[in-house]
């Protein structure tokens, strides 16, 4: 019997795979770390540093169950950085007859492994991953036919597939989405708790990316690394969110809190997008403290935190699926504008952005609302390349590989897909940022003026916004009131203006 090479992708760290079920000493597993993934855009140093450490306990974990393992370390002399290069060297000199990979969940990988069996003159088997809960297909399948894809009906169909928060065939409480119940403020801090430290020395990577001249951003604090790395970390997380956090999180997942970057959010995005949990893992525990205590796990609570996985990020990589490679270059709006350097640096005097890019430096991570209505929101309104907007999302946050990442930045956030993703743009005033957050406190701009010295950018660049795009917006059933209170506005010219004044001078704000 010859030797089976099965390679292993960073993000496909699922070690109750059926691949796993017996060891055989005629299967090679080939992962490996590759300046290819490091270097294609710059990363957060947090998110590199997860990625190793959770590669290698995963591989040193299998190891221990009896699995053969080569794991290419990126310092290693015999790795030439490319992902096909090494599988050359690998396959010639192990003589393998066989040669398997998982789907890649990145385009990108997908095209690549893709071309690269071909390329091959022996025989090469592709498994699924056995993560997800849809195929590629099922959400081009379910819109067949349709321009757009909305999220509420995919939705309502994942309930009843996986016979989640269901009474037959019946919504338990009568209702499908508690959504507008998810967006309150959160004023009473007693509610807050201290998320676990799973902190763990990540020196010898961190060393090994600085010898190597890899190229970061962000920062990590003391070579300490406090993200779950290996699946039991994962689910003592999911533990702590479930008895903690799961109570409150409903009501406060949109609220931003300048001295919490956390608040209520599980933090289980990392290690659910590298697949050390499985989401029906998550789905079902989440399910079951709700149906065991309703009175302490409200509906709303429960029902919000299983629409981000069962609707939301199964919907996000339905789409990716179906509107890749395409995707990935539409600018709707033809926005050109260069992302001002703050965005790597947080040294702007817009309090709300400063705070929250400042976060995702320090943590490698916001949460969805930070993400879409602070540094989304004024990117979109500022007019800033999605190709440029893309490239800052898919480094600087921990959890974003390009699947989830694209969608729903040149979607949702951008609305460069001219509304495949999103029913409109989702941008805002300063009214939105103050209601939701503490961050217009003490903001050097007034959150209240829309023109003159120190008038919030936020309010002069979103009328600005659909002003500019009026041919475009003005007929969408969702947005002609905006067109009326515009038109109405007795100050509108000293508005569009201010907002020109803004967009020339941007690095300047």
């Amino acid at each position: 019997m010859g030797k089976t090479i099965r390679l292993i992708l960073g993000d496909q760290l699922n070690q109750s795979h059926s691949w796993f079920q017996s060891a055989s000493k005629d299967t090679l597993f080939v992962m490996m770390e590759i300046r290819q993934e490091t270097d294609y855009v710059p990363h957060h140093i947090q998110k590199v540093l997860a990625f190793f450490t959770a590669m290698r306990a995963f591989a040193h974990g299998l190891e221990k169950r009896g699995h053969i393992f080569l794991y290419l370390k990126l310092d290693d002399p015999k790795n030439t950085q490319s992902l096909t290069a090494n599988l050359d060297w690998i396959i010639n000199t192990h003589g393998a007859t066989k040669f398997a990979y998982q789907l890649p969940d990145e385009y990108r990988l997908d095209t690549q492994l893709a071309t690269y069996a071909k390329s091959l003159s022996i025989p090469v088997e592709v498994a699924d991953t056995e993560h997800f809960l849809t195929s590629r297909d099922t959400l081009k399948k379910h819109f067949s036919g349709k321009k757009t894809y909305l999220m509420e009906s995919f939705y309502r169909q994942m309930r009843l597939t996986f016979d989640i928060l269901m009474e037959g065939d019946h919504p338990a409480t009568g209702r499908w989405n508690y959504d507008a119940d998810n967006r309150s403020f959160l004023t009473d801090t007693s509610l807050l708790v201290p998320h676990p430290e799973q902190l763990k020395s990540v020196r010898d990577v961190y060393d090994m990316l600085q010898r190597c001249g890899i190229t970061t951003i962000g920062n990590v604090s003391n070579e300490q690394l406090n993200w779950p790395c290996t699946r039991e970390e994962a689910l003592e997380l999911l533990t702590f969110f479930c008895e903690e956090l799961l109570p409150f999180f409903g009501n406060y997942q949109d609220a931003m809190l300048s001295e919490d970057p956390f608040l209520f959010h599980s933090k289980l995005s990392f290690a659910l997008n590298v697949k050390l949990i499985h989401p029906l893992e998550v789905i079902h525990a989440v399910e079951k403290r709700w149906k065991d205590d309703p009175e302490k796990y409200e509906i709303a609570q429960a029902e919000g935190f299983i629409r981000q996985i069962l609707g939301w990020r199964e919907y996000m990589r339905g789409v990716y699926w179906a509107e890749m490679p395409r995707f990935a270059s539409l600018n709707y709006f033809e926005h050109q504008a260069p992302l001002p350097s703050y965005y790597w640096n947080g040294n702007t005097q817009m309090n709300c952005m400063s705070k929250c890019i400042t976060q995702s430096l320090h943590e490698g991570y916001a949460h969805h609302i930070q993400r879409l209505m602070v540094t989304g929101n004024f990117a979109l309104l500022a007019g800033i390349d999605p190709d440029q907007v893309d490239e800052w999302y898919l480094g600087i946050y921990i959890d974003a590989i390009q699947w989830v990442q694209i969608t729903n930045t040149r979607g949702m956030s951008q609305y460069a897909d001219g509304g495949i993703v999103g029913t409109k743009p989702y941008v805002s005033s300063a009214n939105y940022i103050d209601k939701m957050s503490n961050y217009c406190a003490g903001c050097y701009y007034s959150k209240n003026k829309k023109f003159g010295a120190k008038a919030c950018p936020f309010n002069s660049l979103y009328w600005a916004f659909y002003q500019r795009n009026r041919d475009k917006l003005e007929k969408h059933p969702r947005i002609g009131f905006v067109y009326r209170t515009l038109d109405r506005m007795k100050d509108r010219e000293k508005i569009l203006t201010q907002a020109a004044e803004y967009l020339n001078s941007l690095e300047s704000l």
